[in-house]
């Protein structure tokens, strides 16, 4: 566990360093999106890692693991979005916004350690597709409790199911960062 700890705080570092970057870039401008656009955000994004996967090819100068990076930091802004007031200001400062972004990554790192210990660490015997694809069942779950007003019957909510994708996310980086030593190696 501890090895998956400090792979996933390194996944995480990168993640809150490009997010503070477009935070002075851009400010707090992804405030205005309601979390149903930042599902759709998500959603391209993973579509694009699934088309990249299946086509074996990119058009776009950009390899997956930015995709992948994009998908995490948006799960982030989404939870920050189920958090906040509707009534809240959009600018917020970029510490606030960092502060926030802490928050929910400290929420979803607790999450996946919770869940890594009750699966044994599943997912590095998992493939980086079925990653993506998970990610994408998730959306589409995502998408039905947004059209059923975020109303569930017995399932979980929209936060625990944005944490879900940012961790799968997570462990798609990881494993591909595995991948790249052990070619790198050849």
């Amino acid at each position: 566990m501890e090895k998956t700890l400090a792979q996933y705080d390194k996944v995480v570092t990168n993640c809150r360093d490009l997010f503070s970057k477009k935070t002075k870039d851009y400010g707090t401008a992804w405030r205005i999106l309601r979390p149903s656009s930042l599902t759709d955000q998500i959603y391209i994004k993973a579509a694009r890692i699934r088309s990249i996967e299946q086509q074996g090819t990119s058009k776009v100068d950009e390899g997956i693991e930015s995709e992948y990076i994009g998908i995490i930091n948006y799960c982030m802004m989404a939870l920050v979005q189920l958090e906040m007031n509707e009534n809240a200001p959009l600018d917020l400062s970029a510490e606030k916004a960092q502060s926030l972004f802490d928050q929910e990554i400290r929420n979803t790192r607790e999450l996946m350690m919770d869940k890594n210990h009750d699966y044994g660490e599943a997912w590095r015997d998992m493939r980086v597709s079925s990653l993506t694809d998970l990610i994408l069942m998730k959306l589409l779950r995502i998408k039905q409790i947004e059209d059923n007003d975020r109303k569930t019957l017995v399932s979980e909510g929209l936060d625990a199911n944005y944490m879900d994708i940012a961790n799968y996310a997570i462990f798609a980086l990881i494993q591909l960062e595995e991948i790249s030593q052990i070619t790198n190696h050849n």
